[in-house]
């Protein structure tokens, strides 16, 4: 009864600004407040000067807010930026996949150590069900799609010729023929990983870069191919140059 009362005295104001709201979607985003996913409603309002509780004159629009439909909180359409908990874990899970992928194809997959901890990655990371077949069959088919991972950059070629992966001219392809520095395989690194750095603690970026230096190392010290993979993802993650080299130099190889 009180309550409904002073909703009556609110109303029956005599002069005061009041905000009308329409909404003009839905759906789930990270609610601040909840601490979780949550239902929202995006609505946009305007303005009005309200006279014994009727709205009589138009004071303009105000910017637009993202509404939780479990706590009422209002919060900025920003706040749509933030992934949802679903849909963080697949970024997360993807983006250590694709790690494991590009060290493997600028590694090679013939040693069973480096294929082990690449599948002990990704499976870590969310693939349960990912074995080394699988594995093996996507850097087979990244091979072959000459549209996406081969690029043009090039090594030393001294440099290549010392670790067995000097391609024509002397560039440095990898061992299973993958270009390892190339623009295309950056731009996959990037788009996997650019969009996950900013949601994650530097140690939450730093232990994805680390994942693919313990799979560089599982069959010795890193290959210059290798190198220029974990120095592509430690760039797209944002870590420093100098830090990416300490965090790489950290990781030896087991013998």
């Amino acid at each position: 009864m009180a309550h409904a009362q002073a909703r009556r005295g609110r109303d029956l104001c005599v002069i005061g600004v009041r905000t009308l709201w329409r909404t003009v979607g839905d759906g789930e985003f990270f609610c601040p407040e909840c601490g979780g996913d949550r239902n929202y409603r995006r609505r946009t309002g305007r303005r009005r000067i309200v006279v014994l509780g009727l709205p009589v004159l138009p004071r303009g629009p105000v910017a637009p807010v993202v509404e939780c439909a479990a706590c009422g909180g209002r919060f900025g359409t920003e706040a749509l930026d933030h992934p949802t908990t679903t849909r963080f874990s697949a970024m997360l899970r993807d983006a250590v996949h694709t790690v494991a992928l590009a060290v493997l194809a600028a590694g090679g997959t013939d040693s069973p150590a480096v294929r082990q901890a690449a599948v002990g990655a990704v499976r870590a990371a969310g693939f349960t069900e990912c074995g080394e077949e699988q594995l093996l069959e996507i850097v087979e088919a990244l091979a072959a799609d000459t549209g996406r991972l081969p690029g043009a950059a090039a090594y030393d070629a001294a440099t290549a010729a010392a670790a067995g992966t000097a391609g024509p001219g002397g560039r440095d392809i990898g061992r299973d023929g993958l270009d390892p520095c190339g623009t295309a395989l950056a731009i996959e690194l990037h788009e996997a990983l650019e969009p996950l750095a900013p949601h994650l603690a530097p140690t939450g970026r730093e232990s994805i870069l680390l994942q693919g230096a313990r799979i560089a190392v599982a069959d010795g010290p890193y290959r210059p191919a290798e190198r220029a993979v974990l120095e592509t993802v430690g760039r797209a993650l944002m870590i420093c140059p100098d830090d990416t080299a300490r965090l790489m130099a950290a990781i030896r190889a087991p013998f």
